[in-house]
C-alpha cells in the first residue's frame, strides 16, 4: 500500500519529491504521466512547505520561551 502524502514524514517527501522531479526532467514519461507527475509534485512541495512552517514556528515558540529573538526567513526553494 502507498503511502499518503499527508501521512509522509518531510524525508520521505523530499524523496518522494525529488524522484518526481527527475522523472519530469527526464522527459521520456507519456503526457498523461507527466501531468499526473506534476500534480503529485505539486502537492508533495505543499506538504513539504506545511511541515518547514510547523517546524519553524515551533522553533520560534521554544526560543520565545527562552527569552530569545524570535522570527524565521523562508526555507530557500519552498
Amino acid at each position: 500500500m502507498t503511502e499518503t502524502i499527508a501521512d509522509m514524514t518531510f524525508e520521505a517527501a523530499m524523496t518522494e519529491l525529488e524522484r518526481v522531479v527527475a522523472a519530469l526532467e527526464k522527459g521520456d514519461v507519456p503526457l498523461e504521466e507527466s501531468i499526473k507527475l506534476y500534480e503529485r509534485g505539486a502537492a508533495l512541495k505543499s506538504h513539504c512547505a506545511a511541515k518547514l512552517k510547523a517546524a519553524e514556528e515551533k522553533v520560534e515558540m521554544i526560543r520565545s520561551q527562552e527569552g530569545r529573538a524570535t522570527g524565521t526567513t523562508p526555507a530557500e526553494g519552498l
